[in-house]
């Protein structure tokens, strides 16, 4: 069988401004560790915080990681349109709230979106003009160990992530960019710089 993570490439040369970056992959792959790190070290940018059915994990924060409501509520901000994108997986919902995002563009200010493949589709729907990023593992089995190493989730909702993430992985030529995750660092550096314009190689002021 062919490695579900086929080779990927990464931007060179001055990105473009983006009013919108969404940040997507495969379950695994990095990206809530990405966005904790940029969350961090870069607070000038702005992070766009989803909302979800699922219970919080140790460390989470409501409001920080995610808004934590319950399902007929997540239903009722779906149906009244107060969500950008949203998808149900294994089990729980998870979506974007529209209204933060929009008035971020509006000021012209440029924000990211973590999410997942399925919710970047939508988005590119709705935002047109948004940036999608393509997070990559460097190899199938890196992002196999990942999934399989959380100890937060039952065997069968680690087997439903890891058929969705070969799935996954064919939607990466979907995508304008895909970043390899080998370093939270470099990743970090190199997505701040698309967001605020920078070459790769230089900090966000």
């Amino acid at each position: 069988m062919a490695d579900p993570a086929a080779t990927t490439g990464s931007p060179d040369g001055v990105p473009v401004p983006a009013g919108l970056t969404v940040l997507s992959g495969p379950s695994g792959v990095g990206k809530s560790t990405v966005v904790q790190a940029i969350r961090r070290n870069c607070p000038h940018v702005w992070l766009s915080v989803s909302v979800t059915t699922r219970q919080p994990r140790p460390g989470e924060i409501p409001g920080r990681e995610y808004f934590f409501v319950g399902e007929r509520e997540f239903e009722e901000m779906a149906a009244s349109g107060q969500l950008l994108e949203w998808a149900r997986f294994a089990g729980n919902y998870y979506g974007t709230p529209r209204e933060p995002v929009a008035q971020r563009l509006e000021a012209g200010r440029p924000g990211l979106l973590e999410v997942d493949v399925v919710g970047a589709r939508q988005v590119r729907l709705a935002v047109p003009d948004a940036l999608l990023v393509f997070l990559a593992p460097p190899t199938w089995e890196e992002l196999v160990r990942r999934l399989t190493g959380r100890e937060t989730e039952p065997p069968d909702v680690i087997e439903q992530r890891l058929e969705a993430a070969r799935a996954e992985l064919r939607a990466e030529s979907e995508f304008d960019i895909t970043l390899v995750n080998t370093s939270v660092k470099d990743v970090c550096a190199q997505l701040v710089a698309l967001m605020t314009a920078q070459p790769a190689d230089q900090p966000a002021e």
